[in-house]
């Protein structure tokens, strides 16, 4: 599933292509995909709406619409496993795969493209209360290493799942959070009321510069799924350390990286490194 730097990628790749246009039509292919309304309704919801602006919260890339001056709510876009989307021309062939389709006034047309049919595509009448569970954002400044270890010492769940957790923090996926938490040395079974300030600034700094290097090569494709607007595939896999390589030697130690479940998710650590926590934590 994309996660912070992937849905990052698309959404400032998409966004000139947007920002400014108007909806002139909308066409639903999958009524799930909608996630609730009819096609009757969605389509009255957003077509005529201008799009002012593309950003994204934490894994959903959101466009906020307007009805002249007035605000008309928003689309809330999340990629979930085989999600893509890509503005192409009016006269462009159809993707046999396309779940949901808007025709924008300068001749062109976004495409939700989604294979397995797991994502989303939603209009929402207020997306600050769509959004409003949701953690802080790890690339903003309200995100210290203050306020990561208060945080953290008040929660007695394990690293990993609390990490996991959007309510805790936004955005963050099961690939980079077995990233960070091998730079920051930190076990995925730790627990959080454990961890000591100098570790939380670690981990602190490993989000960060791990999330900002995945921003720059474009994320990570591991699969045929994950591709940029553009069609391109990110190269951030070529960086991992632990994702994906068990039994391959640690970069750090040369210690053999271990598979083993955590919260029932795969996760990938060096033990060695990442020393397992006692049972008393």
């Amino acid at each position: 599933m994309p996660e912070l730097p992937e849905v990052e990628t698309v959404t400032r790749l998409i966004r000139p292509q947007l920002e400014g246009r108007r909806i002139v039509g909308a066409d639903v292919q999958w009524l799930r995909t909608l996630g609730g309304p009819s096609r009757a309704v969605f389509e009255r919801a957003v077509t005529g709406c201008t799009v002012k602006h593309v950003r994204r919260r934490a894994k959903h890339i959101l466009f906020d619409l307007a009805r002249g001056r007035e605000p008309a709510g928003a689309l809330a876009v999340h990629l979930r496993m085989t999600g893509r989307l890509f503005v192409a021309g009016l006269a462009a062939p159809r993707d046999a795969y396309a779940r949901v389709t808007l025709d924008l006034h300068d001749d062109t047309r976004l495409v939700f493209v989604d294979v397995r049919k797991f994502g989303r595509f939603r209009f929402v009448p207020d997306a600050a209360a769509f959004t409003a569970g949701l953690g802080p954002e790890p690339l903003e400044a309200a995100f210290t290493p203050e306020w990561l270890y208060t945080a953290l010492r008040a929660r007695r769940r394990m690293l990993k799942p609390l990490l996991l957790d959007q309510t805790f923090l936004a955005g963050l996926g099961n690939i980079y959070v077995d990233e960070c938490l091998h730079r920051a040395r930190l076990h995925p079974e730790r627990s959080a009321q454990t961890v000591t300030q100098a570790q939380a600034s670690a981990l602190h700094g490993a989000i960060r510069s791990v999330l900002a290097a995945a921003i720059e090569r474009q994320g990570s494709s591991f699969d045929k799924f994950y591709r940029t607007p553009e069609g391109q595939p990110g190269s951030y896999q070529h960086e991992f350390r632990v994702y994906g390589r068990a039994g391959q030697p640690c970069p750090a130690c040369g210690a053999s990286i271990r598979r083993f479940v955590v919260g029932q998710r795969g996760t990938h650590a060096c033990l060695r490194c990442q020393r397992p926590p006692r049972r008393s934590d």
